[in-house]
């Protein structure tokens, strides 16, 4: 006889995942398994009285076969339960357990030890989207009432908690819906728990090299050499199996050897020897890995999964992972002076936190970092960004005080929809500039586990720009703006003064302001005799002047003269304005000695000093970038807002019906199309369908006359001669004479599809459309409709949700946009009611991931009104339903890696 867990149904696979804890480990979560019995009684033998009794209302001290039985075998429909593992055991389970339609009760059992490190609240959010799933709405729970720990974790999770009380027992309820309260709440912990794994690496008192050699030119050597000539102001321990001393430090044959703590362990060893190496740190209780080791993802299958074995076993025992086939990381504080890394240059203190993937190319960063000046904060290698990325990165830096800038080289993009949303947020408080590489091949390197984007690489680019991220084209280019944002104000607007002694850059500067968007509204030649009073002058006056928002400053000196006192009123200047100044100063690179102000906080420069570039093109193109980050900043800085009423519960009921009717998803048919726009206030005309000239004229009388007849099969579609369309059809003769003449144009007129639609007032025709990708989500396209605009891409992009702000861009940023405002003489169309129709139309993909596209093909719109004439839309159904919008998990190691 097959018992109930023979035949119940898998759960899906989304539902187990990597989770990251407040305190910055990691563990494992996944539905409960009927072999989970001996860990599930190991569990509850570990948990005190006190815990059990708020668990089973009585004492409990051990678990019945039969409970066992109970509790591990679920049918992951109606009794779901999920269990946390760690270091192969079991440290937390949550369930529930459907009660009536629509209505299920939660319950949770933590284990003492881990009280305080925020797994109720991991568990809660997994189940409650499992719930979401499978169609429950609310979660009971009954709670004792000293129980304040579970009672805590219910009203903190942001869900508005009903209670009652009786018999001593107090009953709790709430909707599970992810209302924006619970949203934040979810992402204000991410944040915390991704923020504290990054700042164990960064201030580590107690690093182990594993793999440390006495032999020179061996990786090993050179990482405790490294650590140690830094001035690392914590303790460096050898870890190699001879037990031989390196570099004057005694050596241990295992990180478990080691007397004492063990923060960070780096790892030199040849790949095969990685895992154990990861099973000896968490014996020790280190909190992290860099792991230098090559070996990898980067050399094929083999080392792919090599690689996904890796990373799983360290997030089992509750570590992360920066690596593998990484350059390392560097901490430049004083109170730290960590470096960790292959790199033998330790940059200056600086103000800007670097990221970057490959482990050579961070060498040469370094480098140009040194060369310029610059001075980095933080600096992180991650190599294969197999566990530690970007998202992490910025998440620290969002809260330390002592990053101003961050830097991005990006070589892929891992998680994009969380990439967007984590930089929408940390740009409003600091800069990002980036440089992502394959932006035309879009290739990735071969160590990198990236699934497929769909959305074309112009969405992309909109993603950076939404985020307010200054995405530039070379790393040449990113330490241009990086010097001006590290060391200036950021200017008010594009107006700027160039002043000079050379009138041929100074028309230089003129010329690439006017490229890159940029107003000289001031222009000052001095001539190539001018002193250090009259330039002092004249950037005085341009300073002053309420027409200017930035300066450029160009000298080139007379010969035999130094230049040192031209400096001296640069520097003076600069750090008095409250205005940018950037310079072409003796054609110099990066911040001179003679522009430098002294930084009380030991950087190389302070703030005020006068960034210089050897070419004035490159001041420009640099001062371009921060004003329009400037821009970006001033608007406004709402997620996205409400466009009109709607219906989503009509929408909702819609989607529903046609996915269980067709479970693999359809297109829908007019009417379905039609509900489903009207509930978001879009009002679709009705095509009649005909298929002979009798039909066509039934059909017209009924409309009412004032009609057109087209064709609209897949191959007649966008016919720039409109060869089509006939218009103007107001009696029974227009009608039987149009028919007869696109049927005598058309090859096979029995397949051209021929519908009746009433005339729409004049206008341009636009098209709105949006799709579900599987990294972005939601995406969003607005372009004028036609052949053309497919040709040369001339389409603008968003991610949802949109602001209004968002929908005048995509207006605006397409280069036809002139049509829609009175090109060559034409009516100005009513451009609010398309930015509303862009809104309405990323407000409901946003809301469905069911409806896998929306295309609104065809929309005139006209001076007083816009027509929406033609669109279609395909919902299928979606395994997670965006799980990773509403729980915390890690990016999973892929199968393959396809380039994005």
């Amino acid at each position: 006889m097959s018992s109930a867990s023979d035949t119940a149904p898998l759960p899906p696979r989304h539902w187990s995942a990597d989770v990251l804890l407040i305190d910055g480990s990691t563990a494992h979560i996944r539905p409960i398994r009927p072999d989970d019995s001996d860990l599930l009684v190991q569990f509850y033998s570990r948990v005190s009285d006190q815990s059990k009794y708020y668990r089973f209302f009585s004492p409990m001290p051990t678990l019945s076969d039969k409970d066992v039985n109970r509790f591990t075998n679920v049918d992951h429909v109606d009794r779901v339960a999920f269990v946390m593992i760690l270091a192969d055991q079991m440290i937390a389970v949550g369930r529930f357990d459907v009660i009536k339609a629509g209505e299920a009760e939660v319950a949770f059992l933590v284990e003492d030890r881990h009280h305080g490190r925020g797994i109720a609240q991991v568990l809660l959010e997994h189940l409650a989207q499992a719930g979401r799933e499978l169609g429950i709405e609310r979660f009971v729970a009954e709670v004792l009432p000293d129980n304040r720990r579970m009672i805590t974790t219910f009203k903190d999770a942001g869900y508005h908690v009903a209670g009652g009380f009786e018999d001593g027992v107090m009953s709790l309820a709430f909707d599970i819906d992810p209302t924006t309260t619970a949203i934040g709440v979810m992402e204000n912990r991410e944040h915390r728990a991704e923020s504290a794994s990054i700042e164990k690496f960064f201030n580590a008192r107690s690093v182990a090299v594993v793999g440390a050699s006495r032999r020179q030119d061996t990786i090993g050597q050179a990482l405790v050499r490294n650590l140690i000539t830094a001035d690392f102001t914590g303790v460096v321990h050898a870890v190699n199996p001879n037990s031989e001393p390196v570099s004057g430090l005694p050596a241990y044959a295992s990180v478990t050897d080691i007397p004492g703590d063990v923060d960070v362990a780096i790892v030199a060893v040849p790949a095969s020897s990685v895992q154990d190496v990861v099973l000896d740190c968490a014996a020790k209780g280190v909190h992290g890995l860099v792991v230098i080791s090559s070996g990898f993802a980067e050399t094929g299958d083999e080392g792919r999964r090599r690689q996904r074995k890796l990373v799983g076993l360290a997030r089992s025992y509750g570590l992360r992972l920066i690596g593998p086939n990484c350059l390392g990381v560097i901490n430049t504080d004083p109170e730290v002076s960590l470096n960790a890394s292959l790199s033998g240059l330790m940059p200056p203190r600086g103000r800007a936190g670097f990221f970057c993937q490959s482990g050579a190319l961070g060498s040469a960063i370094l480098e140009k970092v040194d060369k310029r000046g610059l001075g980095l904060s933080t600096f992180v290698s991650a190599g294969n960004r197999a566990d530690v990325s970007g998202n992490d990165l910025l998440q620290y830096w969002e809260e330390d005080d002592t990053t101003e800038v961050v830097l991005l080289y990006l070589e892929s993009i891992g998680n994009p929809r969380k990439f967007s949303r984590i930089a929408r947020r940390v740009s409003r408080r600091k800069p990002i500039v980036a440089v992502r590489s394959g932006r035309t091949t879009q290739g990735v390197p071969m160590g990198h586990s990236v699934r497929t984007i769909a959305a074309p690489q112009q969405a992309v680019d909109a993603m950076f720009r939404q985020a307010g991220i200054m995405q530039v084209d070379t790393l040449e280019e990113m330490f241009d703006v990086a010097q001006l944002l590290a060391h200036q104000q950021l200017p008010r607007g594009r107006r700027v003064a160039v002043v000079g002694n050379s009138d041929a850059l100074g028309l230089l500067a003129t010329d690439a302001a006017a490229s890159v968007g940029l107003v000289v509204s001031k222009s000052v030649a001095l001539g190539a005799n001018a002193t250090a009073e009259d330039f002092e002058d004249a950037l005085d006056a341009a300073i002053d002047d309420p027409d200017v928002d930035a300066v450029v400053a160009v000298y080139i000196p007379p010969l035999n003269v130094s230049g040192e006192e031209v400096a001296n009123v640069l520097a003076a200047v600069g750090e008095q304005s409250d205005k940018p100044l950037v310079s072409t100063f003796l054609g110099s690179e990066g911040v001179p000695e003679l522009l430098r102000v002294p930084d009380v906080a030991g950087s190389t420069a302070g703030r005020g000093s006068v960034p210089s570039y050897p070419a004035v093109e490159s001041a420009v193109r640099a001062l371009a970038h921060v004003v329009e980050y400037a821009m970006w900043l001033r608007s406004p800085e709402s997620e996205g807002e409400e466009s009109g009423e709607v219906d989503v519960l009509t929408a909702k009921k819609l989607i529903n019906t046609v996915l269980m009717e067709y479970p693999d998803g359809r297109d829908l048919d007019f009417h379905e199309l039609h509900a489903l726009l009207a509930a978001y206030g879009i009002d679709l005309w009705e095509p009649r369908e005909v298929r002979t000239a009798d039909e066509a004229v039934r059909a017209a009388q009924e409309l009412g006359w004032d009609v057109i007849l087209k064709a609209t099969a897949e191959h007649l579609r966008n016919r720039p001669d409109l060869a089509h369309v006939w218009r103007n059809i107001d009696d029974e003769d227009d009608m039987r004479e149009g028919f007869a003449s696109l049927s005598e144009l058309i090859s096979d007129p029995a397949s051209a599809g021929f519908v009746v639609q009433r005339s729409a007032p004049p206008g341009v025709p636009v098209g709105v459309a949006a799709v579900e990708d599987p990294l972005f989500g939601p995406v969003v396209s607005f372009g004028i409709s036609g052949p053309l605009t497919e040709l040369v891409g001339d389409k603008a992009y968003r991610i949802p949700p949109l602001s209004e702000h968002d929908a005048r861009a995509m207006t605006r940023e397409i280069k036809s946009s002139p049509m829609l405002f009175g090109y060559r003489g034409s009516e100005v169309v009513d451009v609010d009611r398309i930015e509303e129709l862009i809104q309405l139309v990323a407000r409901l993909k946003n809301d469905f991931p069911q409806l896998r596209s929306i295309d609104l093909s065809l929309v005139l719109a006209g001076a007083e009104a816009s027509t929406v004439l033609s669109a279609s839309a395909r919902v299928e159904p979606v395994a997670d339903l965006r799980s990773d919008w509403f729980v915390r998990r890690l990016n999973a190691q892929v199968e393959d890696t396809i380039p994005d």
